[in-house]
């Protein structure tokens, strides 16, 4: 019976971030900040970037509003790529870049109903391309066993305007 139970236990942890991290317990009370939110308005808040869709929608929906990059800046949304675990995606705000395979983020609700801010994520992608990475998962202290897939980030249009003018001296 305790087999049965600890199955469970793991099947209910891997659900809560199905649709942007939303769902599970209110369990993480010491980790980061209760929200209602949901990744989504978190990264509308947060960056100025308004898209219709949930967060597996943002990449298609930013194609000729926003420029798209591969690689990160600070202040661009990095969209994740829907999965099993994960059907609607993820946001998560980029605030520093640390190096070429690691940033740091804040979202909403990779821990269910809390933001949490300057969280790892490194690049894991054979290619070093930002096409997979995993996240930092606060309330275990260490980088969780997934690899997300990612499509890119997405740049805030003060992002634009400031590459815009760099790249026109």
């Amino acid at each position: 019976m305790p087999q049965v139970r600890a199955a469970v236990i793991l099947l209910l942890a891997g659900s809560t971030l199905a649709g942007c991290g939303g769902g599970g317990e209110r369990a993480f009370t010491s980790v980061g900040t209760p929200t209602d939110l949901t990744c989504v308005p978190y990264a509308e808040n947060v960056t100025g970037i308004v898209l219709p869709g949930d967060a597996y929608a943002w990449w298609r929906e930013a194609a000729g509003r926003y420029m798209r990059a591969r690689y990160p800046a600070p202040g661009a949304v990095l969209v994740f790529r829907p999965t099993a675990a994960m059907p609607l995606g993820h946001v998560a705000v980029v605030t520093a870049v640390l190096s070429q395979r690691e940033i740091l983020v804040e979202h909403a609700n990779w821990v269910p109903y809390r933001v949490t801010w300057n969280q790892p994520v490194v690049d894991v992608s054979p290619a070093n391309n930002w096409s997979r990475v995993r996240v930092w998962y606060p309330p275990i202290g260490a980088f969780g066993t997934s690899a997300y897939p990612v499509y890119g980030f997405i740049l805030p249009e003060a992002t634009l305007a400031s590459r815009a003018s760099y790249s026109s001296r």
